[in-house]
């Protein structure tokens, strides 16, 4: 026990010296909030119109080639480095290792992540039924409902066909 001693005291110095830091940020920082102060910021751009889409899964299948390729340099640098001393276990660790990589670029590919062209529309025809109508799936609000808001009821509807 007394080898963790200095380890366990480092640690009690290191949360004494985060709570000391955040009682004496809030006791002696000015507070000040304004509305430009308060704004999103990214990039010096200073945003004036909510955007109008979200970012696109393609951008974050991009992002998990960029993982799987940085992850698999990682793996095999030290196998380069001692490639020779591990011998043919080394190269089929390396092998099935470079097998998985290559089976997750090959799905990351399958679904489209390099595919940067305009998106394709998968709609058949009878997708949508011909009998289908708004008096048949939307529910009308009337003035008998309790518990209801005005402005609730105040919604206009139109009539089929209109």
């Amino acid at each position: 026990m007394g080898q963790y001693l200095p380890v366990l005291a480092l640690g009690v110095l290191a949360v004494v010296f985060c709570a000391l830091s955040f009682v004496a940020s809030r006791l002696m920082a000015p507070r000040r909030p304004t509305r430009a102060k308060n704004a999103p910021y990214e990039c010096g751009i200073v945003s004036q119109v909510e955007i109008p889409e979200r970012f696109p899964v393609r951008f974050f299948l991009v992002a998990m080639i960029f993982i799987v390729f940085d992850v698999e340099i990682v793996f095999l640098y030290p196998w380069a480095v001692t490639h020779g001393a591990l011998g043919l276990f080394g190269l089929v660790a390396i092998g099935i290792f470079s097998f998985a990589v290559f089976e997750s670029f090959v799905y990351l590919i399958s679904k489209g992540a390099l595919d940067w062209g305009p998106l394709r529309a998968h709609r058949t025809e009878d997708a949508v039924d011909a009998a289908r109508t708004t008096a048949g799936t939307i529910r009308r609000v009337t003035d008998s409902e309790p518990g209801l808001p005005a402005a609730a009821m105040a919604v206009p509807t139109a009539e089929p066909g209109s």
